[in-house]
């Protein structure tokens, strides 16, 4: 990433109207030291299922959001970090790469559900078709023991996310969006695929550039994991690359013209309404 684009950062960021340090996102073999991550539970695989080894009552039981854990980093300014062991739901499992494929239930779950056992979420309207879209997606297996979420500013040396997620307003949202069309000249740069909000943040960032592409994701949809955002909050997740370039060129785009002085009056006034002053 470079000292220079930190160096740049702040300045990036109040141009922006951002009030928040992103998050670099890795994966590593060596667990943060602080933070905060789920506590450690059995994974519940497809070959545990088939053997009917699954302690569901337990799992539901132990159910915790990544972005309950996300959300708390980021105000505390500190790492959230997940694993094969400390996943919080089955959901964050298969979407950050620690578990494929997708146990049935599962799939189960979040589609039409079982008659007479378990109501179902309808985010997909069957299991045939959930299983489908949890094909195509195929998350890459995690390339470390731990993915670790933390803001850029403490990244320390030999440290470097593959990843950088924003959190931000749609008037925030509309620089970034923008600046990414800026510095990559890909009028769909940006793009929204359905997922859990924890999969915008990881899964589908990496499925682009595994087919080489340079893409922006933007998330947060999830309804389940709305009360984790602030009201009217999404994420912008981009490659460090594309991260780097934004924060370079920025001086040179729109940002630094009278029309975007408008939208960060607009940003104020949304800080206000907030009581986030």
């Amino acid at each position: 990433m470079g000292p220079m684009v930190l160096g740049n950062l702040p300045q990036f960021m109040e141009t922006l109207g951002l009030d928040e340090v992103p998050m670099g996102i890795f994966f590593t073999d060596t667990e943060p030291v602080d933070g905060f991550t789920p506590e450690s539970s059995s994974l519940p695989t497809r070959e545990k299922e088939m053997r009917n080894e699954i302690d569901w009552q337990k799992v539901f039981s132990e159910f915790s959001c990544a972005i309950g854990h996300i959300w708390r980093a980021r105000k505390k300014q500190k790492p959230a970090f997940f694993s094969a062991e400390k996943f919080g739901c089955p959901g964050c499992a298969f979407w950050m790469g620690f578990n494929k494929p997708q146990v049935e239930t599962i799939i189960h779950y979040v589609s039409s559900g079982i008659p007479g056992r378990m109501e179902g979420e309808k985010y997909c309207d069957s299991p045939d078709n959930l299983r489908k879209i949890f094909e195509l997606v195929d998350p890459m297996p995690a390339k470390g023991r731990f993915c670790v979420f933390k803001p850029i500013d403490t990244f320390q040396n030999g440290e470097a996310p593959e990843l950088v997620s924003f959190f931000a307003r749609p008037e925030v949202l509309s620089g970034l969006h923008q600046l990414a069309a800026f510095v990559t000249n890909d009028p769909e740069v940006v793009v929204s695929p359905w997922s859990a909000a924890c999969g915008s943040l990881v899964v589908w960032p990496f499925h682009y550039l595994s087919k080489g592409l340079n893409k922006a994701v933007l998330g947060g949809w999830d309804p389940s994991a709305r009360k984790f955002f602030k009201t009217d909050e999404l994420s912008f997740t981009v490659p460090v690359q594309m991260f780097c370039e934004m924060v370079r060129r920025y001086p040179d785009s729109f940002l630094m013209k009278a029309t975007w002085q408008t939208v960060h009056k607009k940003i104020k006034r949304s800080r206000k309404a907030w009581d986030e002053r």
